[in-house]
Formats: C-alpha cells, sequence, structure tokens
C-alpha cells in the first residue's frame, strides 16, 4: 500500500506529514517506556523482518497480490509507541533506496501504514486479551484478529486522504469499495504472517512478546476487599525460554529474514498490490509522478547492472534488511541510552535520601 508522489495533493500530503513527524515525536518519548534489555535488541529486529516479509507479496485475486504491512506485528512484540518507529524506519528505507512510496507521500504513508495499523492493531489485541482466557494461544488468536481489521482500517484511511486530496476526479464511493474489498482479503494474510510469527516467539522467549508479558502475571482473588495470590496459582511456565538466549533469537531472526528477502523473495507474486490494481482499475494513478530517486542502484529491488534478475533482487533484499537492521537498532539503541540519561545520579541521590 505504498502511495507514490502524485495521488494526493501537496497540502494534504503536507497536512500527513505534520500528523506523521507529531506520531514519531510522541512514540520516541513512548518508547523509552517500553525498550528495555528485552525490547531494545528485537526492535531493531523486527523492522528488519517487516522489510524483508514486504517482499513476499501473495496473490489475493486474479491479477492482485498484496504483502504484509506489519503495524500489529509490530506493536504485538515491541509495543506500540516502537512498533510505529519500526514501520517508520521501513518505510523510510524504501523510500530514499529502493524508490518504493513517494518522499513526498512519506507522511500519507506513515499515517497509513505504521500510524493507522499499530493503533488499531494494538487497541484491539489489548482488547481481546482481556476478555479471552489468559494463555499462549488466547495472545496468537488475538494478533490474528487485530491484524485482519488493521488492514482495511488502512485502506479506509487512505480512502479518506483521497477523499480529501486526490488529484484525480474518482468516485469515493468506487475508490473506498474497491480499496476496503480487495484490502479485506489482504488482510488475511497479514493475520496469518502476523500470528504464525508471534505464536513462534512465544514458543520460543514468551518474555520477549510486548504484548505477552501479562501472561506471567499470578492470577488473584479478592478477599474481603483486598486482592490475594489464589491457592496454587503459579507463573506460567517457560522451559523453552530460559534455555534460550537473546543472541540465539536475534541471530535466528536475523538469518530467517536474510533468507526471506535473498532468496524466497524471487518466487513472491509479480502482480500489482492492492492499492496499484485499484489505482489502475480506477484511474487514480493518471497523475502519478515518477520517484525522486527512480535512478537509484537499489530502485525497485534490484542492484543497477546486475543482468541476472535472481541475483539482482537477492542482493537488493539483503542489502535491505542489513541497512535496515542497522538503522533500527542505532534509533532504538539512542532512545534506550535516552531513557537512561532521563535519571542523572543527582536524581537517584535525591531519591536515595528520601
Amino acid at each position: 500500500m505504498h502511495v507514490p508522489d502524485g495521488f494526493i495533493n501537496a497540502p494534504t500530503s503536507a497536512a500527513t506529514g505534520v500528523i506523521a513527524a507529531g506520531a514519531v515525536a510522541v512514540s520516541l518519548r513512548g518508547a523509552r517506556r517500553e525498550l528495555d534489555e528485552r525490547t531494545a535488541p528485537l526492535a531493531g529486529l523486527v523492522a528488519a523482518f517487516i522489510f524483508a516479509v514486504q517482499m513476499l507479496n501473495f496473490p489475493v485475486a486474479a491479477g492482485t497480490s498484496g504483502h504484509l504491512l506489519g503495524g500489529a506485528l509490530a506493536a504485538i512484540l515491541v509495543g506500540p509507541y516502537t512498533g510505529v518507529l519500526c514501520v517508520s524506519v521501513v518505510l523510510l528505507m524504501q523510500g530514499i533506496l529502493f524508490a518504493d512510496g513517494g518522499l513526498t507521500a512519506l507522511g500519507v504513508n506513515i499515517t497509513n501504514m505504521a500510524i493507522v495499523t499499530t493503533v488499531v492493531a494494538y487497541a484491539l489485541f489489548r482488547g481481546l486479551v482481556k476478555v479471552l482466557p489468559r494463555t499462549r494461544r488466547s495472545v496468537t488468536v488475538a494478533s490474528f484478529v487485530a491484524a485482519l481489521v488493521s488492514v482495511p482500517a488502512a485502506a479506509l484511511a487512505f480512502t479518506l486522504m483521497y477523499a480529501i486530496g486526490g488529484t484525480t476526479d474518482v468516485s469515493i464511493v468506487k475508490v473506498a469499495t474497491a480499496m476496503i474489498g480487495v484490502h479485506v482479503l489482504i488482510g488475511i494474510g497479514e493475520a496469518v504472517i502476523t500470528a504464525l510469527t508471534v505464536g513462534a516467539v512465544i514458543a520460543v522467549r514468551p518474555d520477549l512478546v510486548y504484548g505477552a508479558r501479562g501472561l506471567t502475571q499470578k492470577l488473584k482473588l479478592r478477599v474481603n476487599g483486598e486482592l490475594v495470590d489464589a491457592p496454587g496459582a503459579e507463573p506460567e511456565p517457560a522451559p523453552v525460554a530460559a534455555r534460550t538466549s537473546h543472541r540465539r533469537v536475534w541471530a535466528a531472526g536475523l538469518v530467517t529474514s536474510l533468507l526471506l528477502a535473498g532468496f524466497v523473495s524471487f518466487y513472491a507474486s509479480a502482480d500489482p498490490d492492492g492499492l496499484e490494481k485499484v489505482a489502475t482499475d480506477n484511474g487514480i494513478d493518471k497523475k502519478a509522478e515518477e520517484h525522486a530517486v527512480a535512478d537509484s542502484p537499489l530502485a525497485d529491488y534490484g542492484v543497477k547492472d546486475v543482468d541476472d534478475a535472481r541475483l539482482s533482487g537477492g542482493l537488493a533484499g539483503v542489502i535491505g534488511v542489513g541497512v535496515t537492521v542497522v538503522a533500527g537498532t542505532g534509533v532504538f539503541w539512542a532512545v534506550r541510552r535516552r531513557r537512561a540519561d532521563d535519571v542523572s545520579p543527582s536524581d537517584t541521590t535525591s531519591m536515595t535520601s528520601v
């Protein structure tokens, strides 16, 4: 759902840029509370994984494909604020290096794919986790539903932006019907990928899944108005987690991302994604503009001057994963360090004296 330059007019693009910048600023502050010794190393990897899986377009209808948006996955794994930053890092790398998603439309894309998906998915996820039985399976089920709903929500957000600042005269009803219809189907793929990934991490290290941390809390009973531990209640055991280090999980995730982007991506569907298909069929793309970095050495996910298509795409994917994991990890470690610096020695001294 990467919106190119020219679909949305300049004033609306600028307005969404302001919204995106404000959301990123808020997320940088919020991420300080989410990033700890467990979340910080994982966050950069989550961004790289989302980049890799977004290269794997899957067919959803005749002549149409879809790909992961990633907002739900990132929010559940590392927290909603950090999730917004993860997807934003991916979109920035894609726009600057791979000419995917317009630069003037960066605010539109961050608003749709990073903010709307993350907020909608995490709000729904938390609501479901509260009412479902407190088990790991419930977390996986909630992940599936949240991811499924987040994709048509992003499609609806684009439709609203188009209604306000679309550059072509196309019926908004036609746009809404086409966008939401195809993205419900894409949402099913998003839900499957998200649930499988969250389930895989929970099986190995449930403590690394931000949205599942409450599973380790003891059950409580209210006795005479006070909450006490339920008899025999123990935290859910995680024997595998104790044997699997952060480094092994991180290494396995990175290797998986490299394989997906460097090898599996060659077999992805070549059909246009949902937005491209809707834009072509309905004339939304009549005023689409050439990307500002269309001559980039990595444009269209291929390495310039490498004639072999498989090798060109594979190298581009590996480079993209590497750049994204480095950029994402740098951002998240900087945010975590800022959080640590906020607690100064003088603050610690004054708290001790009190």
